[in-house]
C-alpha cells in the first residue's frame, strides 16, 4: 500500500500501551499479521488496516502518509479506509472502472469525477489533479 509506514503503526500501538497480540485480537486480524506489517514483511489490505486504525482510535492518515500534492485517486480512497468495491457501491461506478480511473487508464468523465469527489470528500478539482498525476506517473510506478 502506497504510503503505509510500518514505524508509524508500531509507534501508535506502543503509545496506546497495546501489545501486538492484543491489537490483533481487538481488531480481529491474525496474530502474525500485525508483526508482519510492523516489520515491513507484508503490506496491509486497506479494509484490514482500517480496522486496526479504528481499534487504535486514530485516523488512517496516521498510518498512511502521502503528501496531498502527490496523491493519486486511490490514495484518497485508502485514507478513508475504503476498498474499490466499497467506493464503487457508494458511487454507482463499477469496481473495474474505479480501478481503471485510479490507474489513469480511462477518461475521467465529469459525472464520474463529481461522484468520486463527493464520495471521497474532496473537490472535483483535487480529484482531477490526482487523476492527472496518476496518468502522468513514470512507467512502473504503481497508482
Amino acid at each position: 500500500m502506497r504510503g503505509f509506514d510500518p514505524a508509524r503503526l508500531s509507534r501508535a500501538r506502543e503509545s496506546k500501551g497495546i501489545s501486538r497480540a492484543d491489537l490483533a485480537r481487538r481488531a480481529g486480524v491474525g496474530g502474525a499479521t500485525v508483526q508482519q506489517w510492523e516489520t515491513g514483511n507484508r503490506s496491509p489490505q486497506v479494509d484490514t488496516l482500517a480496522l486496526v486504525a479504528q481499534t487504535l482510535e486514530i485516523p488512517m492518515s496516521a498510518l498512511v502518509v502521502v503528501p496531498e500534492a502527490e496523491r493519486f485517486p486511490g490514495d484518497w480512497r485508502i485514507l478513508l479506509g475504503l476498498t474499490q468495491p466499497q467506493l464503487g457501491k457508494m458511487t454507482g461506478i463499477s469496481t473495474s472502472m474505479i480501478a481503471r480511473i485510479e490507474r489513469g487508464e480511462v477518461l475521467l468523465t465529469d459525472d464520474s469525477a463529481r461522484k468520486l469527489a463527493d464520495a471521497l470528500g474532496i473537490s472535483v478539482t483535487e480529484l482531477q489533479a490526482s487523476y492527472e498525476r496518476a496518468r502522468a506517473r513514470p512507467a512502473g510506478v504503481p497508482a
